[in-house]
C-alpha cells in the first residue's frame, strides 16, 4: 500500500533540493562568473566585459553581446576555451545531474520512501552529497584557467591562475557556490527527513488505517 507522508523536513527537504537544482541550472550558463575591468566604448561610455565557464558577453558594433565562446564545444581549442574550464564544466553537469535526480527523488518519497528496502532519503542524501563533491571541484578548476588568453584578454596580462589580476568575481559565481551550499545542506537535512518520516508518530497514523500522514 503507498503511504503518502509529508513531514515539515521532508517537506523542507524536498523544496531546498528543487531550488539547489533550479539556482544552480541558472548560474552555469551565466556570463557573469568573471567581471572585467571597465574600458571605454565609445566616448565617454564605459563597459566591463565578462565571462562565465562557457559564455561571455562583450561589447560589439556599439551594443553587448552575450553568448557561448565555446562553439565548438569541448573540442573548441585551449586559447579559446581553457582546458580547466572544460573540466570545470564536466564537473559542474555531472553534479547538476546528480542534484536533479535527488530532487526528483525527494518528490516521490513522499509517496515511496524505500527503494529496495534502502530509505530513499539516505539514497538521495548520499547523491546530494556526491553532487556537492563535483561541484567543488568544477570550483577548484575554474580559477586555473585564470592565466589562460581568454581571462588575461579579460583581466589584463598580469592575470595567473588562481589571481584574477583587474577582475573582480561576478553574481554568477557566487550564486553557483551558493547552490552548492544549499546542495550540501539538503545532504545533511535528508537524514532529519528520513527521521522525521519513520517516527513513532507516522507509525502511529499509519496504524491507525491512514494513507495520507501530514505532520508538522
Amino acid at each position: 500500500m503507498c503511504y503518502v507522508i509529508v513531514t515539515a523536513r521532508s517537506l523542507l527537504w524536498s523544496l531546498l533540493s528543487i531550488v539547489a537544482v533550479l539556482g544552480m541550472l541558472a548560474s552555469i550558463p551565466s556570463p557573469t562568473w568573471l567581471v572585467g575591468y571597465p574600458r571605454k566604448v565609445a566616448g565617454n561610455v564605459t563597459y566591463s566585459p565578462s565571462a562565465g565557464v562557457y559564455t561571455r558577453c562583450a561589447w560589439v558594433s556599439g551594443k553587448e553581446l552575450c553568448g557561448p565562446f565555446a562553439i565548438e564545444g569541448l573540442a573548441t581549442p585551449s586559447h579559446i576555451f581553457p582546458g580547466c574550464w572544460k573540466a570545470a564544466l564536466v564537473l559542474l553537469f555531472a553534479g547538476l545531474a546528480v542534484a536533479s535526480m535527488s530532487a526528483l527523488a525527494s518528490i516521490l518519497a513522499i509517496c515511496k520512501q524505500a527503494l529496495c528496502r534502502k530509505s530513499i532519503f539516505t539514497i538521495s542524501g548520499a547523491a546530494q552529497a556526491v553532487a556537492a563533491i563535483l561541484y567543488i571541484l568544477g570550483f577548484v578548476l575554474y580559477p586555473g584557467g585564470w592565466g589562460s588568453p581568454r581571462a588575461q584578454k579579460l583581466c589584463g596580462d598580469e592575470a595567473a591562475p588562481f589571481y584574477p589580476a583587474e577582475c573582480s568575481i561576478g553574481w554568477g559565481l557566487y550564486a553557483a557556490v551558493g547552490s552548492m551550499g544549499l546542495t550540501l545542506l539538503c545532504a545533511l537535512l535528508s537524514m532529519q527527513a528520513d527521521i522525521a518520516t519513520s517516527s513513532d508518530k507516522v507509525e502511529f497514523q499509519i496504524q491507525q488505517g491512514r494513507s495520507l500522514i501530514c505532520l508538522w
